[in-house]
């Protein structure tokens, strides 16, 4: 194994960011919520509170339902899906219940656990899918069932195939891929339609502040309030902060080196989530100010976009670190690299999510509206 020291300079690396980012979140929450709120709930007289500023003016529309509110509720109950998994299976690893040398029990502890967790991916879906008023549970349980999987099983069966016709032994054998089907259909799927009604009948979260019956307008956005702008820019520091175990991981997939470090992967990953939480809700405490309320897959997007830099990171590597002529190999190389990224993406996003969801239902509970 290579030497520890590189590892704990990016922990440390990783916790300057995070501490910064702490910095900003609790300076943020701190003098701007306290001051606001204090001012906010001293207004009396109709002049002073026609004259409102920043984010309290959109408290009318922070809470109505996105467009395409049931795609962002699926894509949710898969990261819950998705993050229990990944949590579990680290836990498990740090323990030393799953060994690295042995390179399928990883893979099968990781599968099992994805099918086992379809339950809370069923939960989480369709209780956000009834706090937008929908009525269709099922319509939603079914897609977060289907959507992910189906997704990453075509890419999957398309590169086996291309395996299969190099007459490659390192192909997935058919009893292996009816196995992995029969999981999906016959665990996966009735635990997250279970997931699903329980969701569904558990009351929906009331929303702190009342929706308005008519969208107010957005004023004009500064050019770095530009959705994709702040979108890409919120990618970075997640990405900056996992960087360096990504080297490693990838050197451990594709150079044949184990991997042994679950200890440090473990703190990287608990950096990752606060990362993810923070730079969301800082971006979108800064889109609220400048009275822009469409923040529901803004959030999502904000560190799902890390995934993006992740997989340009592993075109880079594949470049400067792999030597891969074959064409079969290299669309190998970039369809399980597509694969990872994509589970980033959902992973990252529901963090995010999760964070500006909590965030601004705490920022409007604290004010008082007559």
């Amino acid at each position: 194994m290579s030497d520890d020291q590189i590892h704990w300079f990016s922990i440390v690396n990783s916790l300057m960011i995070v501490l910064f980012l702490t910095g900003m979140v609790a300076m943020i929450m701190l003098r701007t919520l306290y001051r606001d709120i204090s001012k906010y709930n001293e207004l009396e007289t109709q002049e002073e509170a026609l004259e409102e500023t920043g984010w309290k003016l959109v408290h009318g529309d922070v809470f109505r339902p996105p467009s395409n509110s049931d795609l962002l509720c699926v894509y949710v109950g898969t990261g819950v899906q998705f993050l229990g998994m990944v949590l579990v299976t680290m836990i498990f690893a740090v323990l030393g219940f799953l060994s690295p040398s042995n390179r399928g029990g990883l893979m099968t502890a990781m599968l099992l656990l994805w099918v086992s967790m379809g339950i809370f991916a069923g939960y989480a879906s369709t209780n956000l899918y009834k706090m937008f008023k929908g009525a269709e549970w099922k319509k939603i349980a079914a897609k977060t069932a289907f959507m992910f999987p189906a997704i990453v099983f075509v890419i999957f069966f398309v590169l086996n195939a291309l395996i299969w016709g190099q007459k490659s032994s390192g192909a997935v054998p058919f009893g292996t891929m009816f196995a992995l089907v029969f999981l999906w259909f016959g665990i996966s799927v009735p635990l997250v339609i279970v997931g699903g009604y329980v969701g569904f009948k558990k009351p929906a979260m009331e929303d702190p502040v009342k929706t308005n019956k008519i969208p107010r307008q957005i004023p004009e956005q500064a050019w770095y309030m530009n959705p994709i702008f702040s979108i890409l820019i919120g990618g970075i520091l997640p990405f900056g902060a996992v960087f360096i175990e990504l080297f490693f991981i990838l050197t451990s997939i594709w150079l044949n080196q184990f991997y042994y470090m679950f200890g440090f992967l473990f703190l990287v990953f608990i950096i990752l989530l606060i990362t993810c939480a923070e730079i969301t809700i800082v971006l979108c405490y800064f889109q609220l100010c400048s009275e822009d309320y469409k923040w529901w897959w803004r959030s999502y997007l904000t560190s799902g976009s890390s995934a993006l830099y992740l997989f340009l990171y592993a075109a880079f590597y594949f470049f400067t670190k792999l030597e891969i002529t074959k064409l079969v190999s290299g669309l190998l190389y970039f369809g399980y690299m597509l694969i990872a990224s994509y589970a980033f993406f959902v992973l990252t996003g529901t963090i995010g999510f999760y964070a500006c969801f909590c965030f601004t239902r705490l920022i409007y509970s604290s004010l008082k509206i007559d």
